[in-house]
C-alpha cells in the first residue's frame, strides 16, 4: 500500500487564538502553560509586541531604576521615597461627587474621562469586567468618556492589558492614556520609544497579589457568607477585609481570622510573579492613585494620589477642581512589628485559636499603625516576603529582578534577617 504522506505536505492547523475575554477567566495552570515560571500575563507576549518581551518584561530584567533615571534624572532618595517611589507631592483626596459604583470615590475613571473630554487623548486603555462576571478583567480601548466611566470598579485579577496596544497601533492612535499595574507600566515604559506615540499619560494602580479569576472566586467563597453578592472588597487600613454586597451592606473579617491554609497558603493562590514583584506603589507611573495611606473611616472613601512627573502634575491640575482635599495622618511604630514579621517568614505560625485572634484583632485596630505608617508597614512586609520568596524559589534571578532600593528600604531589619535566615539581607 502506498504511503499517503509521500509527496504531500502535512497541513498543521494552528490553534485558534483565544479572545481576551476567554483568557481572563482561565486558571493559573491554563494561563501559564508553556510560559516562563515568572510571568504576570501582562499582555506583552500575546500579540505583535512579543519580540520586545525580553526588553520589556520586569521578570526578565528589572529595569525600574534605569527607567526611573530617565523619568526623573535620578533614583530614589532615602526615606519615604524608598517605599512610595519618587514623587513631587502626595495628596489625600476624593471626588466631591462620589461615584458609588467605583471601588473608592472614582478618581481613576473620572480622570480618564476628563482626558478624553478635554481632547488631550484619543483613547484610554482601561479595564472593564468581562461579560457575565463582576471581577474578571477585560482590557479595552475606551474612545468616549462614558466608556471609561462605565469601567469603574476593581478587578483584582491577572489582566493581559498590554495586548490592546495592537489595537491602538492598528487604529493609528497617537495620544493615549494608560491605566494599569506596575508590571504593565514597567513593560510600557521600557518600550515606549518603540510605540510611536505623540503623548502618553500613565495612571498607575497600586497592586499586590493579583490572582486568576477562579482563584479569586475561591477566596471569596472562603471569606464571605454570601460570595455571589460581593461587588467590592478590599484589605483595609483597620486590619480587616471589607466586602461590600449588592444590597449595600458591609461584611468585615479580621486579617487574623483569614484561613490562608484553606487556600493552599499564599504560594498556593498567588502567581510566582506577584510574589516576585517589588513595585506595589507603581513608581514608574505619572500619577499613582490608591488608598493605602488614606485615613479611616473607609466609608468616607478617601484616597491618596502620588504625583510623580510633570505629566502627572498636569493630570492632577486637570481633575483638582472636582476634588475635595483632606489631611494626611499617621500613628504607631511599624518597625517592631516588621522586625517580628521577619521571624514569622522563617517559621510561619499556625492560625491561633479564636480568643487569641480576637485579642490580636483588637490590638491591631486600637494600637496598630495608621495612615502613612500603616502604608509603610504593608509595603515593607511585601518587600520582605517577596525577597524571601525569590531567594527560596529563584535564587539565580535575584540580581536581575530585585531592585537595589529594596535592600536600602529594608536595611533596618538586617539584624533580624541575619538572625532568622543566617545570611545577610544585602545581596
Amino acid at each position: 500500500m502506498a504511503n499517503p504522506s509521500v509527496g504531500t505536505e502535512r497541513v498543521v492547523t494552528p490553534p485558534k487564538a483565544r479572545s481576551l475575554a476567554e483568557i481572563t477567566v482561565l486558571t493559573q495552570a491554563e494561563r501559564f502553560k508553556g510560559r516562563p515560571k515568572l510571568c504576570s500575563d501582562c499582555g506583552i507576549c500575546g500579540g505583535e509586541l512579543r519580540p520586545l518581551m525580553a526588553a520589556a518584561c520586569v521578570f526578565v530584567q528589572n529595569r525600574h531604576e534605569q527607567i526611573e533615571r530617565k523619568l526623573h534624572g535620578r533614583n530614589r532618595n532615602d526615606g519615604d521615597e524608598l517605599l512610595f517611589g519618587i514623587n513631587r507631592a502626595i495628596h489625600i483626596t476624593r471626588l466631591r461627587q462620589i461615584n458609588y459604583e467605583a471601588q473608592w470615590s472614582g478618581i481613576v475613571t473620572r480622570l480618564g474621562a476628563l482626558l478624553l473630554e478635554q481632547g488631550l487623548v484619543d483613547g484610554v486603555i482601561a479595564t472593564k469586567a468581562a461579560p457575565g462576571t463582576l471581577w474578571a478583567p477585560l482590557p479595552f480601548v475606551a474612545r468616549t468618556p462614558a466608556e471609561v466611566l462605565a469601567s469603574a470598579g476593581n478587578k483584582p485579577c491577572l489582566s493581559p492589558t498590554l495586548e490592546v496596544l495592537a489595537e491602538v497601533r492598528a487604529s493609528g492612535l497617537k495620544r493615549i492614556a494608560f491605566i494599569g499595574m506596575g508590571c504593565q507600566v514597567h513593560a510600557l515604559r521600557a518600550i515606549e520609544a518603540e510605540l510611536g506615540l505623540e503623548k502618553l499619560y500613565v495612571i498607575g494602580l497600586p497592586c499586590t497579589d493579583n490572582t486568576s479569576y477562579p482563584d479569586l472566586l475561591r477566596f471569596l467563597n472562603i471569606v464571605s457568607k454570601s460570595p455571589k453578592t460581593v461587588v467590592h472588597h478590599e484589605f483595609m487600613q483597620d486590619f480587616r477585609v471589607w466586602l461590600r454586597h449588592q444590597d449595600g451592606h458591609l461584611e468585615k473579617m479580621n486579617y487574623v481570622d483569614l484561613d490562608v491554609s484553606a487556600l493552599g497558603g499564599e504560594r498556593g493562590i498567588f502567581p510566582a510573579a506577584c510574589l516576585s514583584c517589588f513595585d506595589y506603589q507603581n513608581g514608574l507611573a505619572d500619577l499613582t492613585i490608591g488608598y493605602l495611606g488614606a485615613p479611616l473611616p473607609p466609608e468616607q472613601r478617601w484616597q491618596w494620589m502620588l504625583v510623580r512627573t510633570e505629566r502627572g502634575q498636569e493630570m492632577f491640575d486637570l481633575i483638582k477642581p472636582l476634588l475635595e482635599l483632606g489631611e494626611r495622618n499617621e500613628a504607631g511604630n511599624r518597625r517592631v512589628g516588621v522586625r517580628a514579621y521577619v521571624g514569622m517568614l522563617r517559621r510561619p505560625r499556625k492560625r491561633p485559636i479564636a480568643p487569641i485572634r480576637k485579642f490580636v484583632a483588637w490590638m491591631q485596630r486600637n494600637k496598630g499603625t495608621k495612615g502613612f505608617e500603616f502604608a509603610r508597614a504593608v509595603i515593607e512586609m511585601k518587600l520582605l516576603r517577596n525577597l524571601v520568596f525569590v531567594r527560596d524559589q529563584f535564587p539565580k534571578h535575584e540580581a536581575r529582578i530585585v531592585p537595589h532600593y529594596v535592600y536600602r528600604a529594608l536595611a533596618y531589619t538586617a539584624e533580624a534577617y541575619q538572625a532568622a535566615f543566617e545570611r545577610s539581607l544585602a545581596p
